[in-house]
């Protein structure tokens, strides 16, 4: 693995155990007294944070439908998303592991929602509603991230437009199923909470691949060509020291600004022979 790559799994790991501490931790020590309007913005401000700490790292995907979204975008390798996979997965269950030891009694927190903060159906939505649901609202989230974070899009701002649709997906799926739209945020609780969240658990890792799917899909038809790794190397190679905007998933660099040559300056040999030039057409009036 070479130094940059472990970089990044390092970063997805600590952003992905963060976003699960801080934005279900939400959820879990307050949803009574902040309701699903506060547990929705801090999953947006906690992804609006990490976007800009750690985007210019990995990427800030800390969601495997985004890394398969931009692996499919042809935006990084197999090799690469695997093991972004991998960290995702494990930051979600330390950050869930840190939620359980809070509420076992160790921190004396009450668990406020009863099930560690794990998405389920069954209450409020059905089986076939949660996929449904779960595919549509992915499938918002990655178009977003993958338009906002494309050739075109404005520099500086895609951060802000990830953490906000974050919140927007989150208020309409709280109150049906918890909101999943990230395999490894709804991996980590189930584990440590059981029961049916961990018998249903399966449906909220499909549908936000599913999504993924459908979204990259669809932003082919709907943007100009996603960048591929050998149209970033040529960048890269002929765009060296313009500054690039690094939040939110893979980011292509921007296109090279139209520099116009400066004109050339004559030489003092060259003022010299025009000079000459001049007196000899004088003499020969």
């Amino acid at each position: 693995m070479s130094p940059t790559l472990a970089r990044s799994v390092v970063a997805e790991f600590v952003g992905t155990a963060l976003l699960v501490f801080l934005a279900v931790g939400s959820a879990v020590g307050g949803i009574d007294a902040i309701g699903p309007l506060g547990v929705a913005f801090a999953f947006g401000l906690v992804l609006l944070a990490l976007a800009y700490a750690i985007g210019p790292i990995s990427g800030c995907h800390i969601n495997p439908a985004v890394t398969l979204g931009v692996l499919l975008a042809r935006g990084m390798t197999a090799t690469d998303a695997a093991f972004y996979w991998v960290a995702q997965l494990a930051g979600g269950i330390a950050g869930a592991a840190v939620l359980a030891l809070m509420t076992s009694g160790f921190g004396d927190v009450t668990d406020r929602t009863g099930t560690l903060g794990s998405n389920d159906w069954g209450a409020n939505i059905s089986a076939g509603g949660a996929f449904v649901l779960e595919v549509l609202l992915t499938f918002v989230l990655v178009a977003v991230i993958l338009l906002v974070t494309g050739r075109s899009a404005t520099p500086g701002f895609a951060g802000l437009a990830i953490g906000l649709t974050l919140t927007a997906v989150h208020l309409v799926g709280i109150p049906l199923d918890g909101t999943s739209v990230n395999p490894a945020r709804s991996l980590g609780p189930a584990l440590f909470n059981g029961g049916d969240p961990l018998a249903h658990v399966w449906l909220f890792l499909l549908a936000p691949l599913v999504g993924a799917v459908l979204a990259v899909a669809v932003v082919r038809s709907l943007s100009t060509p996603l960048v591929t790794e050998e149209a970033v190397r040529e960048a890269e190679a002929t765009t060296a020291g313009v500054a690039v905007d690094q939040t939110g998933a893979q980011l292509p660099p921007e296109e090279q600004p139209v520099r116009v040559p400066a004109p050339a300056t004559a030489t003092a040999n060259e003022d010299a022979e025009v000079r000459t030039s001049g007196a000899e057409r004088e003499a020969w009036r």
